[in-house]
């Protein structure tokens, strides 16, 4: 089955990478599965929900734009074409420093902004999505 960035691909345009998340993203997961123990398995509820919310979560850039996609039936997709990105900008905490993790804010054009959060490597993103986007024009 096709991802969601791959098949919502236009003419001439083509996946130029595809975000990952850092294992740190997966920690919450895993603790409110350690808590279902105690809990006789009612956090698990939670856990499985987010687990499947980050396995489900698309975060991308194309020749063309970048991409966020969520939802686990349904689906929610924010999208910003390359030309209209103004500012690519990294928030990291202290342990996204330590870690090598952290938020990538992709600002467009009037109000529109894309958080790419508990990135890998959001240093390599941010020079990704500034190469590409740089003018084409």
């Amino acid at each position: 089955m096709a991802s969601y960035i791959e098949s919502s691909l236009s003419r001439d345009e083509s996946v130029k990478e595809i975000f990952t998340l850092h294992w740190f993203a997966w920690m919450p997961v895993i603790t409110w599965a350690i808590l279902g123990l105690p809990t006789l398995g009612l956090t698990l509820i939670i856990a499985i929900y987010q687990g499947l919310s980050l396995k489900y979560l698309e975060q991308g850039l194309t020749n063309k734009r970048v991409i966020l996609k969520k939802g686990i039936v349904s689906r929610r997709t924010d999208e910003i074409k390359l030309r209209s990105i103004e500012t690519v900008e990294i928030d990291q905490g202290i342990l996204g420093r330590i870690f090598g993790f952290g938020t990538v804010k992709v600002t467009g054009r009037g109000t529109s902004r894309l958080d790419f959060k508990n990135i890998d490597d959001p240093m390599r993103v941010k020079r990704e999505i500034e190469s590409v986007s740089s003018p084409i024009e």
